[in-house]
C-alpha cells in the first residue's frame, strides 16, 4: 500500500507546516492588542481545533484499510480543505 502511505506521509508534512504557522499566528496574537487580540485568538482557538480534527482524521487514515480506507481518506480530505482554506482566512486577517 505504498499510495496510502505516500498520501499519509503528504498529509503528516502539511500537518506540520501548518503547526509552525499556527506558532507564527500564536506570536502574532501576543504581540496584538485590545478588540484585535481577541479576535485573532478566537481565530486561533478555531484554526487550533481544525489542526487537532485533522491529526485524528490522520490517525484513522493510518488504522484503517480497504472500503474504510476509502471513506476515511474522503472524510480526511474535507478536514484537509477546509484546513487549507482557513489557513488562508487566516493568513490575511493576521
Amino acid at each position: 500500500m505504498k499510495a496510502k502511505n505516500e498520501y499519509i506521509d503528504s498529509l503528516a508534512t502539511e500537518l506540520k507546516e501548518w503547526s509552525v504557522q499556527s506558532d507564527l499566528f500564536a506570536a502574532k496574537t501576543e504581540k496584538a492588542a485590545g478588540m484585535i487580540k481577541l479576535k485573532y485568538t478566537e481565530q486561533l482557538k478555531a484554526f487550533r481545533a481544525k489542526q487537532l480534527e485533522a491529526a485524528e482524521r490522520m490517525r484513522e487514515l493510518e488504522e484503517s484499510s480497504g472500503e474504510a480506507w476509502e471513506i476515511a481518506k474522503d472524510t480526511a480530505d474535507k478536514v484537509w480543505n477546509e484546513l487549507r482554506t482557513g489557513l488562508n482566512t487566516a493568513a490575511s486577517k493576521f
